[in-house]
């Protein structure tokens, strides 16, 4: 089989929990299950060792609950699938699986050139085995650990959830870049992201042959106008400006982890 060029090789990823978004319309001045969820949560942020689930109530979305499970097996999220299902009496309007995901851009991108330098190929056996030093190294990595096993947000606090994907349109094609343009563009993407630590905190979650989008993106800050300065300013970077599309958005106030 002919390998593939460097050029169109796909980045290396370190995925942690699986994730299941789930968006509801309930009456909930009437839906007793409903009530019973959202007043008996309490805030339990020491308590995801195995994942955990989260209800949000939104607000100016055609749902008004929704639910995210972070699992760390596609078993245990059905579960927790079936588990709100079956207490609401009801099935969801909108749902999103996906995994939380490390994109390695940038290391799969020098490997990829340091295999090119010495006259081998991406996949060969010093390809893979540097790679999987560095996949070890990245995830004993404090970030790269909060980025694939995500902490609930503080009882209160609001989140915003949206799926995205990259363009593959004839003159906007993402998958048709080189590595090397790829690693560039997530590269200047990230440093904008960075800009609002401390005050936003995102979960990047995949969903490449899970789900009709791409990717799906997290977000958990105090301040809801945060949202959108971030989203404005990461769509004026290259990569959105000229490669990503946005689905639907959903925003509300966290209640808390149930």
């Amino acid at each position: 089989m002919k390998k593939k060029s460097a050029l169109v090789h796909a980045p290396e990823t370190i995925e942690g929990w699986f994730a299941l978004h789930q968006v509801f319309l309930v009456a909930e001045t009437r839906d007793e299950n409903a009530e019973m969820i959202l007043g008996v949560s309490t805030d339990r942020r020491d308590s995801y060792p195995d994942g955990w689930s989260g209800v949000t109530r939104l607000i100016g979305s055609r749902g008004n609950l929704m639910f995210n499970h972070f699992c760390p097996s596609l078993e245990l999220l059905a579960e927790a699938q079936s588990q709100t299902i079956n207490t609401l009496k009801t099935q969801p309007i909108y749902s999103f699986l996906s995994v939380t995901e490390a994109g390695l851009y940038h290391i799969t991108a020098q490997l990829a050139a340091e295999a090119t330098e010495r006259g081998g190929e991406v996949g060969d056996n010093i390809y893979r085995a540097e790679m999987a030093e560095r996949v070890r190294a990245e995830k004993e990595s404090d970030h790269v650990k909060r980025r694939l096993y995500p902490p609930p947000p503080r009882q209160g606090s609001y989140v915003c959830f949206y799926p995205m994907s990259k363009r593959r349109n004839p003159e906007q094609n993402w998958y048709t870049l080189s590595l090397e343009e790829r690693s560039r563009l997530m590269h200047a993407h990230g440093i904008t992201g960075r800009r609002y630590s401390g005050r936003v905190q995102q979960v990047i979650t995949g969903a490449i042959g899970l789900d009709a989008w791409e990717w799906g993106v997290t977000l958990f800050a105090n301040d809801p106008i945060d949202f959108k300065k971030l989203v404005t300013d990461m769509r004026f970077d290259e990569v959105s400006a000229k490669y990503a599309d946005f689905g639907e958005f959903f925003v509300g106030r966290f209640v808390s982890v149930i």
